[in-house]
């Protein structure tokens, strides 16, 4: 769909006062945020012009970039329903973005319902909406803040009132460290969430890998800086790297769609085109592997 006519669809399906309530939560119409952007290559409606033009630019550097987003989206569903079985019962979702079908509180509650869940941004439409949503659900909370920010976000009301950090804890930090350069130190930003919690808990990571096409890559992070949004592509051994000493389970860092995939056929080909790194990784008691 065209830019202008998928706005009259996102114009009459928001309406007026949905987009006052943005501006009163801080939105800025005239700046792209890769929340929004990224809701528009989900195919939801949670996005402003400028948003959508950004991600029409970028599309036409790779058309098989909105793809390789839903790809990252299920990768995370995934992930949070092994981790529910695997008996994690709390989540810390960092760079949660904008609420769309499959949350990670929703897709936790389908193996455990007494899953707690704090959702992380920084963008005040993911924030605004979140809420919405979570309006009388007393077991998830969103909070506003940068996942550059771990001391307000560990000590934060909604992270003391739902996170244990005594008992295994889910740090998911799915397609949001390539927004985090190096200059600001993302290594340090994970283990100090690292720190926090204890051995049983798990590190989910999904980032931007720039070793299959660095030209391409690179020409995307050229689209976002130009429109004021910082990202960074990582090789394989640094996306690794940000894993620390915890121990990364199979099928170890691989392309979203190979990560444990719900049946072969799920699995494509040409896995390098879908941008996408993830694996997981947990934390194992000392003197354990």
């Amino acid at each position: 769909m065209a830019i202008r006519g998928r706005e009259a669809a996102v114009s009459a399906s928001n309406g007026p006062g949905r987009f006052a309530g943005w501006l009163e939560a801080g939105a800025d119409p005239s700046k792209a945020s890769i929340a929004r952007v990224y809701d528009y290559w989900l195919g939801g409606h949670h996005n402003l012009v400028v948003d959508r033009e950004l991600g029409e630019r970028m599309a036409t550097l790779d058309p098989r970039i909105p793809a390789s987003c839903r790809a990252n989206r299920a990768f995370l569903r995934r992930a949070v329903r092994m981790l529910a079985g695997q008996g994690v019962r709390q989540f810390l979702d960092l760079g949660s973005g904008i609420p769309t079908a499959g949350n990670v509180h929703q897709i936790a509650a389908e193996v455990e319902p007494s899953a707690r869940v704090v959702y992380v941004d920084r963008d005040p439409v993911a924030v605004a909406e979140g809420r919405k949503i979570l309006e009388g659900n007393d077991r998830a909370a969103v909070i506003q803040a940068d996942v550059r920010e771990p001391g307000r976000i560990l000590t934060a009301p909604e992270t003391d009132r739902l996170i244990d950090f005594s008992a295994p804890v889910a740090l998911l930090f799915v397609a949001v460290l390539h927004f985090v350069l190096d200059s600001d130190d993302p290594h340090g930003i994970v283990a100090r969430f690292q720190e926090a919690a204890v051995p049983g808990s798990y590190l989910v990571i999904s980032h931007v890998a720039s070793d299959a096409a660095r030209k391409l890559t690179s020409a995307v992070q050229d689209a976002y800086t130009s429109r004021g949004a910082d990202g960074q592509a990582r090789t394989r051994w640094e996306i690794a790297r940000l894993f620390g000493e915890w121990a990364i389970v199979d099928p170890g860092l691989v392309y979203a769609p190979a990560w444990r995939p719900d049946s072969p056929e799920d699995v494509p080909a040409n896995l390098e085109r879908f941008w996408f790194l993830a694996g997981a990784a947990i934390k194992c008691a000392p003197g354990r592997t």
